[in-house]
């Protein structure tokens, strides 16, 4: 898999499939372009499907600085690289907090836009000591490892957690988890630090698709709801079961939510 050079820094991505329509998967706060690993495979054999990583998280380069504008400008140096027309974008929680930048301030390259357990405000002020507490143990150990146990429950919706017929799944993703290093703070710091864009959601005009899991604790269905209200005509699906990792919990749901909207807006 490739890298690609954009707004001063190497981005690693994956290309996959062939078709007219291109979708872009944007990963969310201590993942990478792995979590989309179902929908790149279900998509694939109908559409081209791009999944990078973000500057400082996953293959990708470390380099500063990580808020969320320079991080749109990454996207959008990516797209315009890679892509001869306007694409379909899909962001989880941080990638679509890129999402909403990206509609509102370029929408010549923005066809249909996908927003997966995110929301437009800036961080709730009873989760930045989470945030604080996640970047001291890091700077501390040098890994995140050492609370990865408290953060799953903030990932993965409770039910799907405690289902014993996904315990080779948690396990994988809590591994994954673990392997985010002391420069995870860079990220982890743009999104504590985030201005909310509830001003600019107007300016969206692209066909819009909000998915929340009723079980997500981080983004709770409250901003979804907030989202929809304030993009006009956007349409919101509500995801029993799932919590701030929708596109892992409930792959085939999702695979088919975004399958009939790729067919639907193509």
């Amino acid at each position: 898999m490739p890298y690609i050079k954009v707004n001063g820094v190497e981005l690693f991505y994956s290309d996959q499939g062939v078709g007219e329509e291109t979708i872009i998967f944007s990963h969310g706060l201590l993942w990478s372009h792995k979590m989309f690993e179902a929908q790149v495979e279900f998509l694939s054999a109908r559409f081209r499907v791009i999944s990078y990583d973000h500057r400082g998280q996953g293959q990708s380069e470390v380099k500063s600085p990580f808020d969320m504008d320079i991080l749109t400008e990454d996207a959008f140096q990516l797209i315009k690289q890679l892509c001869k027309g306007p694409v379909h974008f899909a962001g989880l929680s941080m990638g679509g907090f890129i999402g909403m930048r990206l509609a509102a301030r370029h929408p010549e390259i923005i066809k249909s836009l996908i927003l997966m357990e995110t929301s437009a405000n800036s961080e709730p002020v009873e989760n930045i000591p989470k945030y604080k507490t996640l970047n001291g143990v890091v700077k501390w150990f040098g890994v995140i490892g050492p609370i990865a146990t408290k953060v799953m429950p903030i990932m993965f919706a409770e039910s799907w957690l405690t289902n014993p017929l996904n315990k080779e799944e948690i396990e994988f993703w809590r591994k994954e988890l673990m392997t985010n290093k002391k420069t995870i703070t860079g990220p982890v710091d743009g999104v504590i630090y985030r201005n909310g864009i509830e001003e600019e959601l107007k300016h969206i005009k692209c066909s819009t698709m909000i998915i929340v899991g009723d079980e997500d604790v981080a983004t709770k269905p409250v901003k979804a709801k907030f989202i929809q209200m304030n993009i006009p005509k956007s349409k919101l699906h509500i995801v029993p079961g799932a919590g701030h990792s929708s596109c892992i919990e409930k792959p085939r749901e999702i695979n088919r939510l975004i399958g009939d909207w790729l067919i639907e807006n193509s």
